[in-house]
């Protein structure tokens, strides 16, 4: 659970290993300051079918999941986001042949948010003090086409963290943040494309068109009426996303990545008469006689050769 009890992961996580069908789900959470797993967490995991609820946390909870304990199962693959030393353990088992496989590198929190002059500075500044509250490595960048929406998007930022609960987290957070004014939206694109980030909000004149550049992002927010935490809490979509620039060539948590595929190839007599030939070009063309071999011979007794 981390600095917060999070139910909502663990429906995140919990119904779609449900859906796929998975013979067993455990839950690993950190315990509150009363030594007890936050009551939340809990009626999530067995409204969703979870069979066990460990009450651990952080790295310690990535390496007895993936190497197993006396009390710990070992599992077959790590689900779900955490800080950041969650995040290289889970990166560390996952390079290990005896440790266990994973969903993505999700660690602390990040938004980025392209805006222009039409954008509401209220809303941004509400936008960014969401993620900054996640934790005190969460990254925060705004980046505009106007100096004027920033000196008002920092203006808003001072009157609302003051009625934050968790100041002290904001206050580390946002001292890290960034806001980058740019010449124009391609630019902004340019920004946001290279940082790759875990949240992308576009609030701009007209979000659709900026949209079709984006390549890289785990999950993006269009127009002034799409907040963030919609999508953490009941947009549909999944909220475990790649971070720290991983959004470059990983998606979000879905159902596949919690599936496993065979594939399986039975060819009749005159399937191999027709893909054979082929095989044995590449072979020959790679150098892999005995490849090519194993073709060949079946072609020859096809066509009443010898063996």
């Amino acid at each position: 659970a981390g600095t917060a009890p999070l139910p909502s992961t663990a429906i995140m996580l919990a119904v779609p290993a449900r859906i796929a069908g998975c013979g067993a789900r455990a839950i690993a959470s950190a315990s509150g300051p009363d030594g007890k797993v936050h009551a939340a967490v809990l009626v999530a995991a067995e409204l969703c079918g979870v069979d066990t609820v460990y009450k651990m946390g952080g790295a310690q909870a990535i390496a007895a999941f993936a190497y197993g304990t006396d009390s710990v199962r070992k599992v077959d693959k790590i689900f779900g986001p955490g800080n950041a030393w969650v995040t290289a353990a889970k990166q560390i088992v996952a390079a290990d042949p005896g440790g266990a496989a994973i969903d993505l590198p999700a660690g602390p929190s990040e938004v980025l948010v392209i805006a222009d002059e039409s954008a509401d500075a209220h809303f941004v500044a509400a936008d960014l003090l969401a993620q900054a509250e996640h934790d005190t490595l969460a990254q925060v960048l705004l980046v505009t086409t106007s100096g004027a929406f920033a000196a008002a998007v920092n203006a808003e930022l001072e009157v609302q963290a003051r009625v934050i609960t968790r100041r002290d987290i904001v206050d580390v957070s946002m001292n890290a943040s960034r806001c980058i004014v740019v010449a124009d939206l391609e630019t902004a694109l340019l920004v946001s494309n290279t940082y790759a980030p875990e949240h992308l909000i576009i609030q701009t004149r007209e979000p659709r068109s900026v949209l079709s550049g984006v390549t890289c992002a785990g999950s993006v927010f269009l127009g002034p009426w799409s907040p963030e935490s919609i999508g953490d809490y009941c947009s549909g979509t999944n909220h475990v996303l790649p971070t720290f620039g991983y959004a470059r060539s990983y998606s979000g948590v879905s159902l596949m990545e919690y599936q496993k595929r065979i594939t399986v190839q039975e060819l009749s007599a005159d399937g191999l008469r027709a893909l054979g030939p082929t095989a044995v070009t590449l072979s020959d063309l790679e150098g892999l006689d005995a490849h090519g071999n194993a073709v060949r011979v079946r072609l020859n007794a096809l066509a009443g050769g010898a063996r």
